[in-house]
């Protein structure tokens, strides 16, 4: 049998589940044992998590940007991109979307 290109359909990528990449990031960064894994989407970040400093939000966006591939500009960025998780992983989505 012939090779049809035509015929050839690469298997899809794998679809990256966001909001479970954050949280795991979230978890590690601010070495919170497990604690991630209890949050949603509604669960307030800034000024509800004593780990979440100004330092950490460095941290968190550091490990964002090497874990996706993407570069954050400091104008992208502001309190309410920390406000939930929800935010969060929305400004992640944006970000990968291109």
């Amino acid at each position: 049998m012939a090779y049809n290109p035509r015929r050839f359909i690469p298997p899809p990528e794998p679809r990256v589940n966001t909001q479970q990449e954050v949280l795991a990031l979230l978890d590690e960064i601010l070495s919170l044992k497990g604690r991630a894994a209890g949050f949603s989407a509604g669960t307030p970040l800034l000024g509800a998590i004593p780990e979440l400093d100004s330092m950490a939000v460095v941290g968190v966006l550091t490990a964002l940007e090497e874990r996706f591939g993407f570069v954050v500009e400091d104008d992208e960025i502001d309190g309410s991109t920390f406000a939930t998780v929800g935010s969060l992983v929305e400004f992640v989505d944006a970000k990968l979307a291109g």
